[in-house]
């Protein structure tokens, strides 16, 4: 699945260039000069992962991930230093700050490619294009199909997005508000017994293969994902 990745490189040959790219590996990138221009994206739509340079005017990028992972909007989402400093101690500090990943200039496409995607697996899986199957249930992003022991599943668009994100976390349990947040996107006005609605849904559609019980429900809490 496609990631919003904002790309916050206040050099426009380097942040083209890391912009190209990324729409090549099926992307959609989003650009900031500076940290004041990413904070006002950040406030717009939030990213499913960022690409910050560590020197950039005014605040820097090691300040800002600092600033980022200090906030209870911004903690979770994962970022990768870009920066031209390779020695240890600043990789270390980057990495103290709360960034998930450290790639040194220069580096090559496919080895940025390769640390977006083991960061999004690792911290959002939900994102990537990979088959997931637990227990005889199957669901497949680059296909967009869903089968059950074998069996052709039919999903709607939400009901899909929602057990994507279920499987991708499985025996966590999810308030309504975290699944809003993932599924439907923290901008976008959606009442708690929206998410209710769609799981049953789901659970219908599951139903058809005997799936429906990995869908449980956690009594004043929310939901969790588990074959168990």
């Amino acid at each position: 699945m496609p990631a919003n990745i904002l790309v916050v490189e206040d050099e426009p040959a380097i942040q083209e260039l890391l912009a190209l790219n990324l729409t090549q590996a099926g992307h959609n990138p989003v650009r900031a000069l500076s940290v004041e221009q990413a904070q006002m994206l950040i406030r717009e739509t939030l990213p499913d992962l960022i690409l910050l340079d560590w020197m950039l005017p005014g605040m820097s990028g090691i300040e800002f991930a600092r600033k980022l992972k200090g906030d209870e909007l911004t903690k979770s989402i994962p970022i990768i230093m870009l920066t031209a400093r390779g020695e240890e101690a600043d990789k270390v500090r980057g990495l103290e700050v709360g960034a998930d990943d450290y790639v040194t200039k220069p580096f090559s496409p496919r080895e940025l490619n390769a640390r977006i995607k083991a960061v999004l697996r690792r911290r959002a899986p939900q994102m990537t294009d990979d088959p997931l199957e637990v227990g005889g249930l199957r669901l497949d992003p680059m296909t967009h199909r869903v089968s059950g022991n074998g069996k052709t599943l039919e999903l709607g668009p939400t009901e899909f997005r929602l057990l994507h994100y279920l499987m991708s976390n499985p025996e966590r349990v999810h308030s309504r508000t975290q699944v809003l947040d993932r599924v439907w996107g923290d901008r976008v006005f959606v009442e708690d017994r929206t998410v209710d609605v769609h799981i049953r849904r789901l659970r219908r559609a599951l139903s058809e293969s005997g799936h429906e019980e990995f869908i449980q429900t956690v009594r004043g809490v929310g939901y969790r994902f588990s074959a168990q």
